[in-house]
């Protein structure tokens, strides 16, 4: 790998890891394009680490502000710290959820659902959930302080469905949150405090991909490099998303899908075989 294939990965999977587009979709159809094919998921699974990284640096504030009353409200049962303790859980509960259906799909993930007309389909079923939840229904207004078990419950069977490739986890934490009658701003906060948990639970499973061969296909250099641009670009991924809904609409990312997916199906020889998450 080139250092300026290295850049260009760590810009793709940190401009799409937090959009409802699809990230693995991105790093496979990327590829493709420079003709790599990464052992298991170590690679995807390291940049995903940075990515996480960003989240927690943007976030930091809400993230100790919901660790610090779940734990204050066990130790004191302060009725203060009443919605943090309980935001904290429906975070668990989702991860939970995603974690162990996750697992129990991992098999059946088999690899005829990771070529490209599998991955075509996927974005335009997430295309089309947009435009519904864009034009179809309406927002929400309830906040973290009014959800429940159910709603923790259905964002993590819905979070699951990022088992399928093309699927963004984004994306279905988004769009479920909204279905359900979250507040625009509360699922966006909702979706990307649930990406921690989950991408480092991924990482501790996917621990054992990780070799000194990895490192050597890939080239220390180059994965120091990937590892500080993802960084950077989810960064900027993220500020940029935030950004962005308040001021558009999903209807854009659901054009986008529509195009790749079309890009995908017509462009990918159907043989290859995608290894997407």
């Amino acid at each position: 790998m080139s250092l300026f294939e290295a850049i260009i990965f760590g810009i793709v999977q940190g401009l799409t890891e937090f959009l409802p587009i699809s990230s693995s979709a991105h790093i496979v159809i990327t590829q493709l394009v420079f003709g790599y094919t990464f052992p298991g998921l170590s690679f995807e699974i390291f940049l995903h680490v940075a990515s996480v990284l960003a989240v927690i640096l943007y976030f930091w504030k809400d993230l100790w502000r919901v660790i610090e009353g779940f734990f204050r409200f066990v130790v004191k049962r302060s009725p203060k710290d009443r919605t943090q303790f309980y935001f904290g859980l429906y975070i668990l509960i989702a991860t939970f959820i995603t974690g162990i259906l996750g697992i129990l799909l991992e098999g059946a993930v088999g690899n005829w659902m990771k070529t490209p007309p599998v991955i075509a389909s996927m974005l335009t079923i997430t295309g089309l959930a947009l435009i519904f939840i864009e034009r179809f229904h309406k927002y929400g207004d309830r906040t973290e302080k009014n959800m429940s078990f159910k709603d923790s419950i259905v964002v993590g069977l819905g979070q699951t469905l990022a088992v399928m490739p093309g699927i963004s986890r984004s994306g279905s934490t988004l769009i479920v949150s909204l279905l359900i009658g979250l507040q625009r701003e509360t699922a966006v906060r909702y979706s990307f405090l649930l990406a921690i948990p989950v991408i480092l639970g991924s990482t501790v499973l996917a621990i054992g991909d990780f070799s000194a061969e990895m490192v050597a296909y890939i080239g220390g250099l180059n994965l120091l490099v990937s590892f500080i641009i993802t960084f950077v670009f989810s960064l900027i991924g993220i500020v940029w998303l935030i950004d962005f809904l308040k001021k558009s609409r999903l209807i854009y990312f659901a054009v986008y899908c529509f195009v790749l997916a079309l890009f995908v199906a017509t462009m990918i020889d159907p043989a290859t075989v995608m290894d997407v998450e």
